[in-house]
């Protein structure tokens, strides 16, 4: 529990966790990512970011169209 916004981002940042709940007891949602971090898990499920473990990033810049 902190007031002190500041601090929170430092220490979450600092976190080796997918989830950090700052003045909750319940951070679960639909909307966040679930999975392990580090040897725990094979990254995330769930949300929109689950698919991100089967696609690349590609740039695409297109020019005069």
């Amino acid at each position: 529990y902190s007031r002190d916004v500041a601090r929170v981002i430092r220490v979450a940042e600092r976190l080796e966790y997918g989830m950090v709940g700052v003045n909750e007891t319940l951070i679960s949602s639909e909307v966040a990512p679930f999975g392990g971090v580090k040897h725990s898990g094979l990254g995330r499920e769930g949300s929109r970011y689950g698919v991100d473990d089967y696609v690349e990033i590609k740039y695409v810049c297109l020019g005069g169209l």
